[in-house]
């Protein structure tokens, strides 16, 4: 997660991931105003099944996606200090909660940094909370955007796409998650390369029709 550089942009770090039912502890659900339009759990989950898990960005989402360990929270706020809160109660929670209820949380903010270089600042503030909070090495944030951007490309840069999802969002994953997936080093760095390979292989037009089934209109 890279923005086109210049001097005055901060560096991003770099991150990549029938509908069952979702259990109550799990989802929180949000209704948009917009009559033709998905809610936002409902567009994240038809995201992570078509395009994460269905172009296999991801190796490791199918297990927990199927098994319903993925908790998904939406914020409505357009407010820092606010989502800041809910961030820290999602962080919270998520650490004191069993991985066989929930291994790793969605925290979605339609409203908030929709700008992609704002919602890149705020992802250091993200980093400081989890160290004030002493989970640095318990969680680990990963950052998805409508607009992400790695750094060195350009905004249309077909390999943008591993990394945007259908509103802005900061994915809690568990440190114990990652290092028992981590186990061969070389398949995980494989990934990013064998990701832009297979984006650039299905070429900007069939990645048009796919992303316009599981993004909201004008994304």
């Amino acid at each position: 997660m890279r923005p086109n550089g210049s001097e005055n942009e901060k560096k991003p770090r770099i991150d990549s991931r029938s509908r069952p039912q979702v259990p109550n502890h799990l989802g929180f659900f949000w209704k948009s105003s917009n009559s033709y339009s998905m809610d936002p759990i409902e567009r994240t989950r038809q995201w992570i099944a078509e395009v994460v898990i269905g172009l296999n960005l991801c190796p490791f989402a199918r297990r927990i996606f199927e098994a319903n360990l993925i908790r998904f929270v939406v914020d409505e706020t357009d407010e820092p200090a606010e989502l800041r809160h809910k961030l820290e109660e999602e962080m919270r929670r998520l650490a004191s909660e069993p991985r066989s209820e929930v291994e790793t949380t969605l925290l979605i903010h339609p409203n908030a940094f929709t700008k992609f270089l704002d919602y890149n600042d705020f992802l250091a503030k993200a980093d400081d909370l989890l160290r004030e909070l002493k989970l640095a090495g318990v969680l680990q944030i990963a950052s998805f955007h409508p607009k992400y951007q790695f750094q060195g490309t350009t905004p249309d840069a077909i390999e943008n796409w591993t990394n945007r999802s259908p509103y802005p969002m900061l994915h809690l994953l568990r440190e114990q998650s990652i290092t028992e997936v981590a186990a061969d080093p070389d398949v995980l760095l494989g990934i990013p390369e064998r990701n832009i390979a297979l984006l650039r292989g299905l070429g900007p037009e069939a990645i048009t029709q796919l992303i316009s089934k599981t993004h909201p209109p004008g994304v």
